[in-house]
């Protein structure tokens, strides 16, 4: 998530959209489109300033971030939004990790965090090898338990520094009850959105600077390997589906399959679409953050986060 005093500014013009009561109708669908026949964009809710790090929990109910805030919220399966959690360490990205716990990207002091469901906080990780981070801004879990997540520079008007502490934005990866991280990916300009496939044998990684998006091979001790060019496209926040399509942000939401073909693109009425995942009893609800706004679609396909 990139925000300059809380304005995210793009360049794309959304115009092939119309609202009306909270729903954004579709200009068009393919037959073979991933959003369910006659599914409709509906806005939930705008109002965020900037709203970031969708993820599900095991029954379906989605957490969002909304930074400049600094709070956690929650979306449940029968629809209703509350707060979650105030003075989140301005969290950005999250995940929930196997045992129920909200990890986190909180980069007020550009930490790692585990919530449990009752709120408690516990840092994982405070810097590297001495040094404060950039700015962690989007993670992942493996099957084993660690943690894959990016480290880009994005100036935030809440910092003292203005200067990174560490030369290069990289990918890190936090083994399974270790203190210290180490560095997997270091030839990315800004790497920011991140996720893994089901199996954990892959992990895909967005270059939103160079503007590409690329698939790694995951090793037994976390390494990664066979860096491959998946699409000519970065992305904010990320997911996958159950066909094994992935979903970048930015403009709207932009669907490639698993050969890196571009599928399916949904549009969105706002600025920046930065986050996103699949939510709903059956996982079949496409919860998506952009800006101000939270919005949901159904889907033909389930997620697999």
């Amino acid at each position: 998530m990139k925000f300059i005093v809380f304005v995210v500014c793009s360049p794309f013009i959304l115009s092939a959209f119309q609202v009306k009561n909270n729903v954004v109708k579709k200009a068009h669908q393919t037959q073979d489109s991933v959003v369910a026949n006659g599914a409709v964009l509906k806005k939930i809710s705008d109002r965020f300033s900037f709203t970031e790090g969708a993820s599900v929990d095991k029954h379906g109910n989605v957490f969002f971030t909304d930074q400049p805030n600094d709070k956690i919220w929650k979306y449940d399966t029968k629809g209703k939004l509350s707060v979650f959690l105030d003075k989140t360490g301005r969290s950005n990205g999250t995940y929930f990790d196997r045992k129920g716990n909200l990890l986190t990207c909180a980069d007020e002091k550009d930490e790692l965090w585990s919530i449990d469901p009752k709120g408690k906080v516990t840092i994982l990780l405070k810097d590297f090898e001495g040094h404060r981070f950039n700015g962690p801004n989007d993670l992942w879990e493996d099957l084993k338990g660690g943690i894959y997540f990016t480290d880009p520079y994005y100036q935030r008007p809440y910092w003292n520094r203005t200067s990174p502490d560490i030369k290069g934005e990289k990918v890190y990866y936090l083994a399974k009850g270790k203190k210290q991280a180490v560095v997997v990916a270091d030839d990315l300009e800004q790497p920011n959105g991140i996720v893994g496939t089901p199996d954990g044998k892959f992990l895909y990684v967005a270059d939103i600077k160079a503007g590409k998006t690329y698939k790694y091979t995951t090793n037994a001790d976390g390494s990664l390997s066979n860096k491959q060019l998946f699409c000519e496209l970065g992305s904010d926040g990320m997911t996958l589906d159950n066909e094994g399509n992935v979903y970048l942000t930015g403009n709207g939401v932009t669907v490639y399959n698993k050969d890196g073909k571009k599928i399916d693109h949904i549009k969105v009425p706002s600025q920046w679409t930065a986050n996103l995942c699949f939510g709903g009893k059956n996982k079949n609800v496409l919860f998506i953050t952009a800006s101000e706004s939270v919005y949901t679609i159904d889907m033909r396909v389930r997620g697999v986060e």
